[in-house]
């Protein structure tokens, strides 16, 4: 244009935008594209991974359940469901029932509903919840037991049919007589039960550590020593089982008892008001099926244990024998029977802890004593407490 300078003219028109090259957009949107190709890759992983974890977890636990069909006991579900993406891999059993058929007489166990559940990350350990009430009954027969909690746990490592850990941990439970009116048989604040492979393999002789906590504890139908709370904790370590493939504790036993394995007591607390009980030893199974061994038990407060072992009641068949069982003894001076009850169960006690040695639990006086297993007979020193049952 005429008077204008040629500077002007080399400029581009007014509303003219310069391209940027190809290269330079492409580099502009990778800082873009890059997180979302990398967060669809890893989503895609993840979905992978849970299919993945989730079939693992299903056939451990279908594993877990033909494991125990091998041993007589058969579980079964009203309906079933698979879930809990994207975190957790969860099975669902409602109305769960159990048939344990290598029980004589049989029963079978029923809840409303039974959840496992796997971490992705962890697909073989199994963690079961338990929905109470579990009831129990005999085959064909109304329930005659109930057990309910606040919290029922199962926890089971491994790959089937080889547990490598199982644990039991119970918030509250009770076991209750159906049949009698609600009648408590057993319950407790907390009930821990856990077990581990110490040594060996699940097939090749394993050495296994059975861990036992109680807390607030009562069974009075089972023994007056059990009328009154107690806090417990026992730790044993069991030799001598061949393998554990599904089959009868009986059987078990046995291969204990050929292997001349045992029951080494690494531990044992037993704690009331006004008696704690502290041991350790080791027990073993005869050709009987009996037990056999010997548990030194330091006892705080025998005096208060002693009378519970069914002492008085022996004490009292014998001074029933000694008056012909027709309270001649209190026909003749008042209160005559009584008296020698006490006299007798005083000096027992006495001897029980002259014949022991002298020691302190938490600063307390105690007395060490034998705990002795003779052909599946129980003796406290030199007076015999109980029976145990055989084994097999």
């Amino acid at each position: 244009m005429p008077g204008e300078s040629s500077l002007n003219m080399m400029r581009p028109p007014p509303g003219h935008m310069r391209r940027p090259p190809a290269g330079r957009a492409r580099r502009r949107r990778w800082p873009i594209l890059a997180p979302v190709a990398i967060v669809a890759v890893l989503a895609i992983a993840w979905v992978w991974l849970w299919y993945y974890s989730a079939s693992v977890a299903d056939r451990a636990l279908a594993g877990w359940v033909e494991r125990e069909a091998g041993a007589g006991r058969v579980y079964s579900c009203g309906s079933q469901s698979i879930g809990g993406f994207p975190f957790s891999i969860r099975a669902r059993c409602t109305d769960a029932t159990a048939e344990i058929k290598n029980n004589q007489p049989p029963f079978a166990l029923q809840a409303p509903a039974v959840t496992f559940t796997a971490e992705v990350f962890y697909p073989t350990r199994l963690v079961g919840d338990v929905t109470g009430p579990l009831t129990l009954a005999d085959s064909g027969q109304p329930p005659r037991l109930a057990a309910d909690w606040t919290r029922a746990r199962l926890v089971v490592r491994g790959v089937p049919p080889d547990p490598e850990a199982v644990s039991i941990d119970l918030e509250a439970p009770h076991v209750d007589r159906v049949a009698s009116s609600g009648e408590a048989m057993f319950k407790a604040k907390r009930a821990d039960l856990q077990t581990r492979i110490l040594a060996g393999l699940p097939r090749d002789h394993p050495v296994i550590e059975v861990t036992l906590h109680l807390s607030g504890a009562t069974a009075p139908t089972f023994h007056p020593l059990l009328a009154e709370p107690i806090e417990g904790e026992v730790a044993a370590v069991v030799r001598g089982f061949k393998d554990l493939s599904p089959k009868p504790w009986a059987d078990r036993f046995r291969e204990m008892q050929a292997a001349g394995g045992g029951i080494e007591i690494k531990s044992l607390r037993v704690a009331q008001t006004n008696a704690i009980v502290i041991g350790v030893g080791t027990l073993s199974v005869n050709a009987h099926g009996k037990l056999d061994g010997l548990v030194r038990v330091a006892i705080a407060g025998i005096e208060h244990i002693v009378p519970l072992l069914g002492i008085d009641r022996m004490i009292g068949q014998g001074i029933d024998q000694l008056s012909g069982g027709d309270g001649a003894l209190d026909r003749l001076i008042p209160g005559l029977s009584g008296a020698l009850r006490q006299t007798a169960s005083a000096s027992l006690i006495e001897n029980l802890k002259k014949m022991g040695e002298p020691s302190t639990i938490d600063n307390r006086p105690a007395t060490i004593l034998p705990l002795r297993f003779s052909d599946g007979a129980i003796y406290l020193g030199m007076l015999r407490v109980g029976e145990a049952p055989p084994l097999f």
